[in-house]
């Protein structure tokens, strides 16, 4: 069960991957996911503007921690010409250290595609159903990443089966993204027939993680129930833990800035706009502690999550649950 078709691509023990979070991905808590035989994944922002590393000595930094296999995540949406080029350089210094497992969202990944593959790479793309995973594969990606609507930040509309059920017939490796919490969770999955699952929330309740002990406390004590949607802090739906503040301002955008958001010609400026004001506010929670207007990213997987552990013990666990399930050979 442990031994898939995405352990052998990319060449690691367990089919688990420390998803990229925003601003959530500090070095410790990435390469102690690749240690312990999982994947971590870099995500650019966080380690340059939250976590304020200068992006190769970010990267040696993590490489200094762990020998084993990283990923990074490349945003492909074309905000501006600024974000994309920065993106190319963060992509170019990743491939010059080593990196060769890419995961890509929100655009066109062709130019990751043909970069990753001259140095025999593999890119695997976020999808949330059949369209976008079709526009994927045509870019030539090798994977998709599953995303659901159990997933924290930029959820799916379908549950991991029927998202399953949609993707199956491609011929590449599925990853399940999205509600995965414990080992049961993790199991479930596998059986379901993804061939790894990526976790961000389990992750974030973890003891290498810099977050606040508030955040890692809120997603402890949440049930499924406490996540909703809140457009209020990306312009599209964002899975958050309802807390006293969310309930007060609300979970919707006004009229002219939903106007905005869905016009051709301003939503770009706009996501850009929403995604600048963003990052400068997960920064000062990140460099000065929580406040009561904090937005807690977490997805549905809260539901088997029931204390802050380390890395380590994660997966040790889920892999030896994993273990015990396995059908007999005989």
């Amino acid at each position: 069960m442990l031994e898939t078709a995405f352990t052998k691509q990319i060449g690691i023990r367990y089919p688990i991957i420390c998803g990229a979070m925003y601003p959530c991905s500090n070095p410790e808590l990435v390469a102690a996911a690749s240690e312990a035989g999982a994947i971590g994944i870099i995500q650019p922002l966080s380690l340059a503007y939250v976590h304020g590393y200068d992006f190769r000595a970010g990267l040696r930094y993590i490489k200094q921690l762990t020998q084993k296999p990283l990923g990074i995540n490349i945003i492909v949406e074309k905000s501006s010409k600024t974000y994309e080029k920065r993106m190319q350089e963060w992509l170019d210094i990743a491939l010059d250290e080593g990196i060769r497992f890419a995961i890509t969202a929100l655009g066109n990944p062709a130019w990751v595609v043909q970069k990753l593959h001259q140095v025999n790479g593999i890119v695997y793309h976020d999808v949330t159903n059949r369209s976008w995973a079709e526009k994927a594969l045509d870019k030539g990606v090798d994977g998709l990443i599953c995303v659901n609507n159990r997933a924290g930040g930029h959820a799916g509309t379908l549950s991991p089966e029927e998202l399953f059920a949609e993707l199956q017939t491609f011929n590449v490796p599925l990853v399940c993204s999205g509600g995965v919490g414990d080992e049961e969770d993790f199991v479930k999955a596998l059986k379901i027939g993804y061939a790894a699952v990526q976790m961000g929330t389990r992750f974030i309740a973890t003891k290498e993680c810099r977050e606040k002990n508030s955040y890692k406390n809120a997603i402890v004590t949440a049930n499924e129930e406490d996540i909703v949607l809140t457009e209020r802090v990306t312009g599209i739906p964002l899975s958050v833990i309802k807390t006293p503040y969310v309930e007060a301002v609300g979970t919707k955008v006004g009229c002219i800035s939903r106007c905005l958001l869905q016009h051709r010609l301003t939503k770009r400026w706009m996501r850009l706009w929403y995604t600048l004001r963003s990052v400068r506010r997960f920064k000062q929670m990140t460099l000065h502690g929580g406040t009561s207007k904090d937005y807690w990213q977490a997805g549905k997987s809260v539901h088997g999550i029931h204390a802050v552990e380390s890395v380590q013990d994660i997966i040790e666990r889920f892999v030896t649950y994993a273990s015990m399930k396995a059908p007999s050979s005989h």
